[in-house]
């Protein structure tokens, strides 16, 4: 789908972030985005990391479906998601399998990147969504002349990757009941999952039925509440107990 002009995508940060100037909407992003990657107290940022990170930020929407880059090909940067859902997927039709989902604070194309490697999956926008997007070159810039970010930047991929060994490894040998709840555990946010049961069946790699099958049981127990496109935990306790 067409990408909305620069001056629409920036008009709507505006709006996200509260008013001001555009240089003052750049720093504010670059001050989010360094919350979201790496732990502060370790690595503080001046004003003129933020100044130069934020020199390097692009806003740009995207619209419910559309495609924010496509598996197989090399990482012209690295994005943050600002704003809505941006679904991670691999195969297509039939064998098409979400594997993740990302919300506002999540990063990718960074460690493709540094790896020099293609992307793995497609990203779609699964909701309007608004990305932070920084370019190869002015993220390759940024580690090599900044190093509190580089410093950041690194311990934000090691985090990223040690969560996914974990949920991996907690995965292995669990049966299917255990992963469903473990899966809606991790996907609540406030007590709901915004999520349509064909993307958590994608996403656990099981056919719809049988997790419908197993929701059909929880919902019998008072655990959850189905409902279109979505689902409410409505006893997160007893869902923790069947995850564990």
């Amino acid at each position: 789908m067409k990408l909305p002009k620069a001056a629409s995508a920036m008009n709507r940060s505006m709006k996200l972030l509260g008013a001001g100037s555009v240089e003052d909407l750049a720093i504010r992003q670059a001050a989010w985005v360094a919350r979201c990657v790496g732990r502060g107290h370790a690595a503080p940022l001046t004003q003129q990391d933020l100044t130069a990170l934020a020199a390097g930020l692009h806003t740009e929407t995207f619209e419910p479906g559309a495609v924010i880059f496509q598996a197989g090909s090399a990482p012209p940067g690295v994005w943050i998601v600002r704003n809505g859902r941006v679904e991670l997927s691999v195969g297509s039709g039939r064998k098409r399998s979400v594997v993740q989902l990302l919300g506002p604070g999540d990063v990718d194309g960074d460690i493709q990147h540094l790896l020099d490697m293609p992307l793995p999956y497609t990203a779609r926008a699964v909701d309007e969504a608004t990305v932070l997007f920084l370019s190869a070159q002015d993220f390759e810039g940024l580690l090599a002349s900044r190093l509190t970010i580089a410093r950041r930047w690194l311990s934000s991929v090691a985090e990223r990757l040690a969560a996914s060994h974990e949920r991996i490894i907690g995965m292995l040998g669990r049966s299917l009941t255990a992963q469903v709840a473990q899966l809606l555990l991790e996907e609540s946010v406030h007590g709901s999952i915004p999520l349509p049961q064909r993307t958590l069946a994608a996403m656990l790699g099981v056919a719809r039925p049988s997790l419908n099958k197993i929701l059909k049981d929880f919902e019998r127990r008072g655990l959850i509440q189905l409902h279109y496109g979505g689902i409410d935990v409505t006893d997160e306790a007893g869902i923790r107990t069947l995850a564990e």
